[in-house]
């Protein structure tokens, strides 16, 4: 097997043998944590199901941590079931208590608006067709049934059929009003009333009969199948399910899915393909590598199993798995386009690197090499060793010379020898950007302003 190369499921080798056991594929894989009914196994072996999931608009781009949301919709996409991806467009104006202590900040129209279009925009690359893979998937938002539901409308048309005692007894509301805090407003309370009414919605007008979301969301589906019962219509409930996936963690507990800049976003404008690929290859260990690639890839298990074996050795070249999985992730998240700009610029950061460069591989690493920004006038014209000192790459300018002497400098990844080489327009790729090496780690973007 060709680790360092990208895999690419075929759908119908999956669907072959497999065709519709969704449960033993997500199991396989790590995939599920619980599901509400036994019967789903052979239901879903033996029937096409309409599935759908969640994706509150809290932010404008969706993170890692979303991903295996929309990963487990395509598994079901694959296996010939229907997948829906609903945006809450109502549901994020509330708030979901589920996993949190404190209260989430409460968002303006716009804000809101401005994050359902760019979640949006993700779940339509990312699942927006079927791509010859099973059935085209629909993306909805639960705004457009909310926004003309009046509140004594819906306390009488919903809220009768709710419990209290149910609802206080979800483990997302009774962990908030066990800490010595202000405990759960109304309003977060009632978010498992109003996601549990888009399970009704769904079934209703779409023919939806399971819903799937993080281990932290099974009380919020249980509201919803519990909804289906009482109000009735649609699919019956017993004929409904849900089903929760585990959420990604590192083999410590931590979550996955944070770096120290904060969240590893999906969007490629607030975090590059490049970061987004280096993240991946360097924050997971040999101890958990295996495991994500099981739950966020579609490579096939049994070439996981082969990587997994040669792991132990003597002739495995390490971090070979973390490549794979992280040429893997970045490519369905940002395409092919999006992993060769990863690759490009991770191979021009590597020590030593003779790639040649160019104005979309410097402005890729720009977010991750040390940068510095001087004046046009202060560079142009300028010997390489002054340069250097300036920017701090090297201490005086005599050190500069010596290792340019001793070639150990690059400009753009081609080695200098001349030590009183001077900067000039030409070294600088679209007349704004330049990377200085000082040794082979020691790299420094330079970029000029006029």
């Amino acid at each position: 097997m060709a680790t360092d190369a990208v895999t690419v499921l075929e759908p119908e080798k999956e669907q072959g043998a497999q065709q519709l056991k969704i449960v033993e594929v997500l199991r396989s894989r790590g995939l599920v944590q619980d599901i509400t009914s036994p019967s789903l196994e052979k239901v879903a072996a033996t029937e096409n199901l309409t599935v759908y999931c969640g994706f509150d608009p809290t932010a404008e781009s969706l993170h890692l941590g979303n991903l295996l949301g929309i990963i487990v919709l395509t598994w079901f996409q694959r296996c010939g079931h229907q997948p829906v991806a609903l945006l809450g467009g109502a549901t994020g104006r509330v708030g979901d208590p589920s996993g949190r202590s404190t209260e989430r900040p409460v968002l303006s129209e716009d804000e809101i608006e401005r994050n359902v279009q760019g979640i949006r925009r993700i779940l339509e690359s990312l699942i927006g067709s079927s791509n010859g893979a099973g059935p085209a998937p629909q993306i909805l938002n639960n705004l457009d049934w909310f926004k003309e539901v009046g509140l004594l409308s819906f306390l009488r048309d919903v809220g009768k059929f709710a419990r209290v005692g149910t609802m206080l007894a979800r483990d997302a509301v009774k962990s908030r009003m066990e800490l010595d805090n202000e405990g759960i407003s109304f309003t977060e309370f009632t978010y498992q009333l109003l996601q549990g009414y888009d399970f009704v919605h769904l079934n209703r007008e779409h023919g939806v009969r399971m819903q799937i979301g993080g281990s932290d969301q099974m009380g919020n589906i249980i509201t919803g199948l519990d909804l289906i019962r009482r109000m009735g219509g649609g699919a019956p409930e017993a004929a409904c399910f849900g089903l929760t996936f585990p959420l990604l963690t590192k083999a410590d507990g931590t979550k996955m899915g944070k770096s120290a800049d904060g969240a590893v976003w999906l969007a490629a404008e607030k975090m590059s393909p490049f970061k987004f690929y280096q993240y991946l290859l360097t924050s997971v260990g040999d101890a958990e590598v295996i495991k994500f690639l099981r739950m966020l890839t579609f490579v096939p298990l049994e070439d996981i199993a082969q990587l997994e074996a040669s792991m132990q050795q003597p002739g495995y070249q390490p971090n070979t798995a973390q490549r794979l999985l992280a040429s893997e992730v970045t490519r369905f998240v940002h395409g092919q386009l999006g992993l060769d700009q990863a690759l490009n610029a991770t191979q021009a950061l590597a020590p030593g690197s003779d790639t040649k460069l160019d104005i979309d591989t410097l402005e890729a690493v720009a977010g991750s090499a040390p940068t510095v920004e001087l004046p046009a006038g202060q560079v142009l014209g300028q010997t390489l060793a002054d340069i250097m000192v300036a920017i701090k790459l090297q201490e005086s300018k005599s050190a500069g010379r010596r290792l340019i002497k001793g070639g150990g400098v690059r400009v753009n990844n081609q080695k200098v020898s001349d030590e009183q080489r001077r900067l000039s327009e030409d070294d600088f790729i679209d007349g704004r950007l330049a990377l200085i090496a000082a040794g082979k780690k020691n790299k420094m973007l330079l970029r000029i302003s006029r």
